[in-house]
């Protein structure tokens, strides 16, 4: 799914992409060949590596989901978390257990 939609935090509009096919056919190459130039550049290689590990289906798994959130919660340190990604790696793990 993509579509755009007007973010009124700074009056701009935002092109949303949630398709994992779409993201990695030409959102995750996009930026390979044109990376980007802010301070994203830092959180776009696990972001990519989420993506191919999704693909690959390790989302499945405890462990693979506990290894997604481990690389997701070290992304953009400075946002807002509606979560702690320790509590949910060790929910994981319990389930595991």
């Amino acid at each position: 799914m993509r579509h755009i939609r007007p973010d009124r935090s700074d009056r701009t509009l935002k092109w949303e992409v949630r398709s994992l096919p779409l993201l990695l056919a030409r959102i995750v190459p996009h930026f390979r060949c044109y990376p980007l130039r802010s301070g994203k550049r830092r959180d776009f290689e696990p972001f990519a590596e989420i993506c191919e590990r999704m693909a690959r289906g390790e989302h499945r798994r405890p462990t693979g989901l506990s290894e997604i959130v481990r690389l997701a919660g070290n992304m953009n340190p400075s946002g807002k978390r509606g979560y702690v990604p320790e509590s949910i790696i060790q929910s994981l793990l319990e389930m595991k257990a």
